[in-house]
Protein backbone atom coordinates (compact mmCIF):
# COMPACT_ATOMS: atom_id res chain seq x y z
CA UNK A 1 0.00 0.00 0.00
CA UNK A 2 1.42 3.46 -0.85
CA UNK A 3 1.17 6.34 1.16
CA UNK A 4 -1.11 8.34 -0.78
CA UNK A 5 -3.40 5.30 -0.19
CA UNK A 6 -2.68 5.07 3.59
CA UNK A 7 -2.63 9.08 4.32
CA UNK A 8 -0.35 9.84 7.70
CA UNK A 9 0.06 6.99 10.00
CA UNK A 10 1.02 6.55 13.40
CA UNK A 11 2.67 3.40 14.75
CA UNK A 12 1.83 3.67 18.54
CA UNK A 13 4.01 1.11 19.36
CA UNK A 14 7.13 0.06 18.50
CA UNK A 15 10.79 -1.21 20.30
CA UNK A 16 13.27 1.18 18.01
CA UNK A 17 15.64 0.94 20.52
CA UNK A 18 16.28 -2.84 20.65
CA UNK A 19 19.44 -4.40 19.07
CA UNK A 20 18.03 -5.84 16.53
CA UNK A 21 18.04 -2.38 14.51
CA UNK A 22 21.43 -1.76 15.51
CA UNK A 23 22.96 -2.48 12.10
CA UNK A 24 20.21 -0.13 10.25
CA UNK A 25 17.95 1.79 12.49
CA UNK A 26 18.52 4.84 9.98
CA UNK A 27 17.56 2.65 6.96
CA UNK A 28 14.27 1.30 9.25
CA UNK A 29 13.51 4.70 9.69
CA UNK A 30 13.75 6.27 6.60
CA UNK A 31 11.46 3.17 4.80
CA UNK A 32 8.85 4.40 7.74
CA UNK A 33 9.02 8.16 6.48
CA UNK A 34 8.41 7.19 3.20
CA UNK A 35 4.99 4.98 4.12
CA UNK A 36 4.26 8.13 5.61
CA UNK A 37 4.59 7.07 9.34
CA UNK A 38 4.38 10.48 10.98
CA UNK A 39 5.53 9.56 14.36
CA UNK A 40 7.01 6.11 16.48
CA UNK A 41 6.12 6.00 20.15
CA UNK A 42 8.93 3.77 21.93
CA UNK A 43 7.84 2.09 25.31
CA UNK A 44 10.35 1.29 27.70
CA UNK A 45 10.92 -2.36 28.92
CA UNK A 46 13.03 -1.49 31.55
CA UNK A 47 15.24 1.60 32.62
CA UNK A 48 18.21 1.19 30.73
CA UNK A 49 15.81 0.56 27.69
CA UNK A 50 13.96 3.63 28.61
CA UNK A 51 17.02 5.83 28.49
CA UNK A 52 18.61 3.98 25.41
CA UNK A 53 15.26 5.18 23.79
CA UNK A 54 15.19 9.03 25.32
CA UNK A 55 19.09 9.16 23.94
CA UNK A 56 17.76 7.73 20.47
CA UNK A 57 14.76 10.32 20.27
CA UNK A 58 17.00 13.28 21.09
CA UNK A 59 18.17 12.09 17.67
CA UNK A 60 14.89 11.09 15.44
CA UNK A 61 12.67 14.11 15.72
CA UNK A 62 9.39 11.88 15.21
CA UNK A 63 10.34 9.24 17.74
CA UNK A 64 9.07 9.54 21.32
CA UNK A 65 9.08 7.49 24.16
CA UNK A 66 7.11 5.84 27.18
CA UNK A 67 8.64 5.14 30.14
CA UNK A 68 7.76 1.79 32.19
CA UNK A 69 9.00 -1.49 33.16
CA UNK A 70 7.67 -4.43 31.61
CA UNK A 71 5.93 -7.33 33.71
CA UNK A 72 8.64 -9.90 32.36
CA UNK A 73 11.39 -7.36 34.23
CA UNK A 74 9.18 -6.74 37.32
CA UNK A 75 11.67 -8.23 39.30
CA UNK A 76 13.93 -5.30 38.89
CA UNK A 77 11.30 -2.99 39.75
CA UNK A 78 11.81 -0.93 43.28
CA UNK A 79 12.13 2.25 45.07
CA UNK A 80 15.29 3.37 43.18
CA UNK A 81 13.34 2.53 39.53
CA UNK A 82 10.36 4.57 40.93
CA UNK A 83 12.53 7.33 41.47
CA UNK A 84 14.26 7.09 38.37
CA UNK A 85 10.98 7.03 36.39
CA UNK A 86 10.25 10.28 38.11
CA UNK A 87 12.91 12.01 36.90
CA UNK A 88 12.96 10.45 33.28
CA UNK A 89 9.28 11.60 32.99
CA UNK A 90 10.73 15.57 33.21
CA UNK A 91 12.34 14.80 29.76
CA UNK A 92 10.43 16.69 27.11
CA UNK A 93 9.63 13.58 24.80
CA UNK A 94 8.29 11.31 27.25
CA UNK A 95 4.94 11.06 26.60
CA UNK A 96 3.53 7.91 28.34
CA UNK A 97 4.10 5.13 30.97
CA UNK A 98 4.02 2.20 29.68
CA UNK A 99 4.90 -0.76 28.68
CA UNK A 100 3.03 -1.56 31.79
CA UNK A 101 1.09 -4.68 33.18
CA UNK A 102 0.71 -8.59 33.25
CA UNK A 103 2.64 -11.35 31.77
CA UNK A 104 1.11 -14.88 32.64
CA UNK A 105 2.64 -16.70 29.23
CA UNK A 106 6.38 -16.79 30.27
CA UNK A 107 6.05 -17.41 33.91
CA UNK A 108 9.43 -15.91 34.41
CA UNK A 109 8.00 -13.33 37.34
CA UNK A 110 5.77 -14.01 39.83
CA UNK A 111 2.24 -13.00 39.90
CA UNK A 112 2.69 -10.94 43.01
CA UNK A 113 5.90 -9.12 41.66
CA UNK A 114 3.95 -7.92 38.34
CA UNK A 115 1.35 -7.14 40.25
CA UNK A 116 3.06 -4.29 42.68
CA UNK A 117 4.87 -2.91 39.69
CA UNK A 118 2.06 -2.51 37.98
CA UNK A 119 -0.19 -0.91 40.38
CA UNK A 120 2.79 1.38 41.61
CA UNK A 121 3.32 2.16 37.95
CA UNK A 122 0.09 2.95 37.53
CA UNK A 123 -0.36 4.94 40.48
CA UNK A 124 2.91 7.28 39.06
CA UNK A 125 0.59 8.19 35.91
CA UNK A 126 -2.03 9.07 37.64
CA UNK A 127 0.17 11.30 39.24
CA UNK A 128 1.86 12.28 36.55
CA UNK A 129 -1.06 12.75 34.49
CA UNK A 130 0.18 10.66 31.82
CA UNK A 131 -1.41 8.34 29.68
CA UNK A 132 -0.74 4.02 30.21
CA UNK A 133 0.09 1.69 27.75
CA UNK A 134 -0.88 -1.95 28.99
CA UNK A 135 0.92 -5.10 28.51
CA UNK A 136 -1.55 -7.80 29.26
CA UNK A 137 -0.50 -11.45 28.11
CA UNK A 138 -2.74 -14.69 29.20
CA UNK A 139 -3.86 -12.28 31.62
CA UNK A 140 -6.78 -10.31 30.66
CA UNK A 141 -8.92 -10.71 33.89
CA UNK A 142 -6.57 -10.06 36.34
CA UNK A 143 -5.42 -6.78 34.52
CA UNK A 144 -9.34 -5.72 33.97
CA UNK A 145 -9.52 -6.41 37.75
CA UNK A 146 -6.86 -3.99 38.48
CA UNK A 147 -7.52 -1.22 35.81
CA UNK A 148 -11.05 -1.32 37.27
CA UNK A 149 -10.27 -0.66 40.63
CA UNK A 150 -7.58 2.32 39.81
CA UNK A 151 -10.17 4.05 37.59
CA UNK A 152 -12.47 3.94 40.16
CA UNK A 153 -9.96 5.48 42.88
CA UNK A 154 -9.82 8.81 44.54
CA UNK A 155 -6.11 8.79 43.06
CA UNK A 156 -6.89 8.45 39.74
CA UNK A 157 -10.53 10.73 39.77
CA UNK A 158 -8.72 13.96 41.09
CA UNK A 159 -5.63 13.65 38.99
CA UNK A 160 -4.31 14.97 35.53
CA UNK A 161 -5.05 11.62 33.86
CA UNK A 162 -8.37 11.66 34.50
CA UNK A 163 -8.93 14.97 32.96
CA UNK A 164 -7.05 14.04 29.80
CA UNK A 165 -8.95 13.06 26.60
CA UNK A 166 -7.59 9.25 26.87
CA UNK A 167 -6.01 7.38 30.29
CA UNK A 168 -4.68 4.47 28.49
CA UNK A 169 -4.08 2.05 25.71
CA UNK A 170 -4.78 -1.64 25.88
CA UNK A 171 -1.96 -2.94 23.69
CA UNK A 172 -2.16 -6.00 21.66
CA UNK A 173 -5.53 -6.06 21.88
CA UNK A 174 -6.62 -10.04 23.13
CA UNK A 175 -10.01 -9.86 24.50
CA UNK A 176 -13.68 -10.21 23.66
CA UNK A 177 -16.05 -7.28 23.03
CA UNK A 178 -17.18 -6.83 26.64
CA UNK A 179 -13.72 -5.78 27.23
CA UNK A 180 -13.29 -3.72 24.42
CA UNK A 181 -16.97 -2.06 25.76
CA UNK A 182 -15.98 -1.94 29.54
CA UNK A 183 -11.84 -0.29 28.21
CA UNK A 184 -14.20 2.32 26.59
CA UNK A 185 -15.62 3.05 29.97
CA UNK A 186 -12.08 3.66 31.79
CA UNK A 187 -11.57 6.12 28.49
CA UNK A 188 -9.17 3.78 26.88
CA UNK A 189 -8.54 2.76 23.39
CA UNK A 190 -7.47 -0.48 22.02
CA UNK A 191 -4.09 -0.86 19.89
CA UNK A 192 -4.33 -3.58 16.74
CA UNK A 193 -1.08 -4.47 14.86
CA UNK A 194 -0.07 -7.33 13.05
CA UNK A 195 -1.47 -10.01 14.44
CA UNK A 196 -5.16 -8.56 12.97
CA UNK A 197 -3.59 -9.84 9.28
CA UNK A 198 -3.04 -13.56 10.30
CA UNK A 199 -4.79 -15.70 8.19
CA UNK A 200 -5.84 -17.77 11.34
CA UNK A 201 -6.83 -14.91 13.72
CA UNK A 202 -10.40 -15.62 13.11
CA UNK A 203 -11.69 -14.36 16.15
CA UNK A 204 -10.02 -11.16 16.28
CA UNK A 205 -11.15 -10.47 12.13
CA UNK A 206 -14.71 -11.22 13.33
CA UNK A 207 -14.01 -8.29 16.14
CA UNK A 208 -12.53 -5.84 13.99
CA UNK A 209 -15.78 -4.39 12.88
CA UNK A 210 -17.17 -3.94 16.16
CA UNK A 211 -14.96 -2.00 17.73
CA UNK A 212 -15.45 1.84 17.91
CA UNK A 213 -12.64 3.18 14.82
CA UNK A 214 -12.38 6.46 16.94
CA UNK A 215 -11.06 4.51 20.03
CA UNK A 216 -8.52 2.64 18.21
CA UNK A 217 -4.38 3.20 17.19
CA UNK A 218 -2.36 1.31 15.17
CA UNK A 219 1.38 -0.81 16.21
CA UNK A 220 3.40 -2.87 15.07
CA UNK A 221 5.40 -4.17 18.32
CA UNK A 222 8.63 -4.08 15.76
CA UNK A 223 10.60 -5.85 15.83
CA UNK A 224 8.05 -8.55 17.31
CA UNK A 225 4.28 -9.60 16.08
CA UNK A 226 5.06 -9.22 12.12
CA UNK A 227 2.15 -8.81 9.76
CA UNK A 228 1.19 -11.01 6.99
CA UNK A 229 3.27 -11.32 3.99
CA UNK A 230 6.07 -10.76 5.95
CA UNK A 231 5.74 -13.00 8.95
CA UNK A 232 8.84 -14.91 10.15
CA UNK A 233 10.97 -11.87 9.24
CA UNK A 234 11.71 -8.82 11.78
CA UNK A 235 8.85 -6.21 11.85
CA UNK A 236 9.39 -2.65 11.65
CA UNK A 237 7.40 0.85 11.70
CA UNK A 238 6.46 0.73 7.79
CA UNK A 239 4.34 -2.51 8.12
CA UNK A 240 2.00 -0.53 10.35
CA UNK A 241 0.50 0.87 6.83
CA UNK A 242 -0.12 -3.16 6.72
CA UNK A 243 -1.95 -3.28 9.56
CA UNK A 244 -3.89 0.06 8.35
CA UNK A 245 -5.12 -1.77 5.24
CA UNK A 246 -6.80 -5.00 7.12
CA UNK A 247 -8.17 -2.98 9.54
CA UNK A 248 -10.24 -0.94 6.58
CA UNK A 249 -10.80 -3.74 4.84
CA UNK A 250 -12.16 -6.05 8.09
CA UNK A 251 -14.01 -2.56 8.58
CA UNK A 252 -15.67 -1.77 5.40
CA UNK A 253 -13.59 1.41 5.35
CA UNK A 254 -10.89 3.22 3.12
CA UNK A 255 -7.03 3.02 4.43
CA UNK A 256 -7.43 6.41 4.33
CA UNK A 257 -10.25 6.80 6.65
CA UNK A 258 -8.57 4.36 8.70
CA UNK A 259 -5.65 5.90 8.58
CA UNK A 260 -6.64 9.59 9.60
CA UNK A 261 -9.30 8.58 12.14
CA UNK A 262 -6.41 6.26 13.99
CA UNK A 263 -3.25 9.33 13.66
CA UNK A 264 -5.99 11.62 15.13
CA UNK A 265 -6.46 9.63 17.94
CA UNK A 266 -3.31 8.59 18.38
CA UNK A 267 -1.83 12.48 18.14
CA UNK A 268 -5.07 13.12 21.14
CA UNK A 269 -4.28 10.34 22.96
CA UNK A 270 -0.33 11.30 23.83
CA UNK A 271 -1.09 14.86 23.51
CA UNK A 272 0.78 15.92 20.35
CA UNK A 273 -1.70 17.68 18.18
CA UNK A 274 -0.01 21.06 18.60
CA UNK A 275 3.61 19.51 18.50
CA UNK A 276 3.28 17.79 15.44
CA UNK A 277 2.00 19.82 12.17
CA UNK A 278 -0.99 17.77 10.64
CA UNK A 279 -3.16 18.37 7.66
CA UNK A 280 -6.53 20.68 8.06
CA UNK A 281 -8.71 17.09 7.68
CA UNK A 282 -6.75 15.29 10.56
CA UNK A 283 -6.22 18.00 12.81
CA UNK A 284 -10.55 18.86 11.78
CA UNK A 285 -10.97 15.01 13.17
CA UNK A 286 -8.97 15.59 16.38
CA UNK A 287 -11.19 18.36 17.14
CA UNK A 288 -14.04 15.97 16.99
CA UNK A 289 -12.72 13.35 19.17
Amino acid sequence: MSRAEAGQLIDSHCHIDLPQFDADRTAVIGRARAAGVRLIVNPGIDLDHCRRALTLADAIPELYVAIGVHPNSADQFDAATLTALHQLARRPKVVAIGEIGLDFHWDTVAPAVQEQAFVRQLDLAAELGLPVIIHSRDANDAVAALLRTWVAGAAFQHSRLAQRPFAGVLHAFSGDLALAEEAYTWNFVLGLGGPVTYRNARDLHALTPHLRLDRLMLETDAPYLTPHPHRGQRNEPAHVALVCAQVAQLCGATPATVAMQTTATALRFFGLEDRLGVDSTTRHVVAQL
